[in-house]
């Protein structure tokens, strides 16, 4: 018997991914799981456990004929802090998207002479279509089944998605807007936005100082920002959020719930998207300060309760990539597509924000005809396809 471990970053949507390779892996080397240790986040200073977040029983129980899966390190490995810092004990350099035969040929052999091994980094370390299909319907099942969330994350993410039902007095449906524009995604993006010469001085001192490679000394930055533009590469900002949402026939009565970090620019990026449609709320404006003081402990907890009320939204827009909107694309598709996710052409958006000479109704109809098979129907597959947003052909069809 051999063990595996992994450690995982402790962001929420990375942590789901990486529970389900972690299964994939155990389960295409029939070695015992360790359940997946989470990295402590750099920035917020959270050390979130797979027992705050997910029924560990549970977890075990559900997937008990298909890998063996144990808490903690077995007694007889004395040294636990030996794992993920000896170089004995851990297996690097593992490349993206690496088939099921990689992990035969390159770490079984290893995990086999050692009994027990650390896999890291382990982020999108396992691919799609170079991997049995019954592998990857275990992913699924383990996404869709497996984990299951704590009684109270499932409560509490009831109660605001019911709060956000009834905010009017009679029930309502209600949108759920990922909104992503926090100052990380915008610089990272390398994307030019509207501001004054003050915020684009500090936004390139920002980007020089946290990617001075990509940065360089600045020149080729300007063309770059236009190509990636063009290519639909840029988060949206608030306000061409709006503009789209109204293209689309949403009224300003429309009940919006923000799930969205710390906004770059504040108030005032918000401004647009909040005067077209007021009824903007997060979950800090439907529950009480009390009610979240237990979820607060741990960031990955709170997003856990946007990614749930997401899940529960009649409709669901996402304004840029990323792995939490994906998991909520590909949930809604598996549950049996019946809720609708709008997923913006942001490259042919650039281009209607860009012409000057496009009229309303120009506009309306670009954005009517562009979405309307872009709100979250089941797609065919393609080589390298995302199964987190796309699970129709591995885990739906039976074929």
């Amino acid at each position: 018997m051999f063990f595996l471990r992994m450690k995982q970053m402790d962001m929420f949507s990375f942590m789901l991914k990486v529970i389900c390779n972690a299964v994939a892996v155990a389960k295409i080397m029939n070695a015992t799981l360790i359940l997946p240790v989470l990295k402590q986040d750099q920035i917020w200073k959270d050390q979130t456990k797979f027992e705050d977040i997910f029924d560990v029983d549970h977890f075990i129980d559900y997937l008990k004929d298909d890998v063996r899966i144990v808490k903690d390190i077995p007694d007889w490995f004395t040294d636990k802090t030996e794992l993920f810092s000896s170089i004995r004990r851990t297996v690097k350099n593992i490349p993206k998207y690496a088939a099921a035969q990689f992990y035969i040929d390159n770490v079984l052999p290893r995990i086999k002479e050692k009994k027990i091994m650390a896999l890291k980094p382990f982020v999108d370390r396992l691919g799609y279509d170079n991997v049995p299909q019954e592998i990857n319907r275990l992913r699924c099942r383990v996404n869709y089944h497996a984990l299951k969330f704590l009684p109270e994350i499932e409560q509490m993410a009831d109660s605001i998605a019911s709060r956000m039902r009834n905010r009017t007095g009679t029930p309502n449906p209600y949108m759920a807007l990922h909104l992503r524009f926090e100052k990380g995604m915008v610089g990272l993006s390398f994307c030019d936005f509207v501001g004054t010469r003050e915020e684009k001085a500090r936004m390139a001192e920002y980007r020089q100082k946290e990617w001075p490679r990509r940065f360089k000394n600045g020149s080729h930055l300007w063309q770059l920002a236009l190509q990636k533009r063009k290519e639909g590469r840029c988060p949206l900002e608030p306000g061409e959020v709006a503009v789209i949402l109204r293209a689309m026939g949403y009224p300003k009565e429309t009940q919006i719930y923000v799930a969205s970090g710390q906004v770059y620019g504040g108030q005032n990026r918000m401004a647009p998207l909040r005067n077209m449609f007021p009824n903007l709320v997060t979950k800090e404006d439907l529950a009480g300060k009390e009610e979240l003081a237990s979820f607060r402990k741990h960031v990955t907890s709170l997003a856990a309760l946007d990614f749930l009320v997401c899940l529960k939204s009649d409709v669901f827009v996402m304004t840029h990539g990323g792995n939490f909107a994906k998991l909520i694309i590909g949930a809604r598709r598996y549950m049996g597509h019946r809720q609708k996710s709008i997923k913006p052409d942001k490259g042919l958006m650039s281009k209607s924000f860009g012409d000057a000479y496009m009229g309303w109704a120009t506009f309306v109809e670009d954005v009517v005809v562009t979405h309307q098979t872009r709100t979250g129907l089941p797609e065919g597959t393609f080589p390298n396809y995302d199964l987190w947003e796309n699970p129709l052909t591995p885990c739906m069809c039976k074929a």
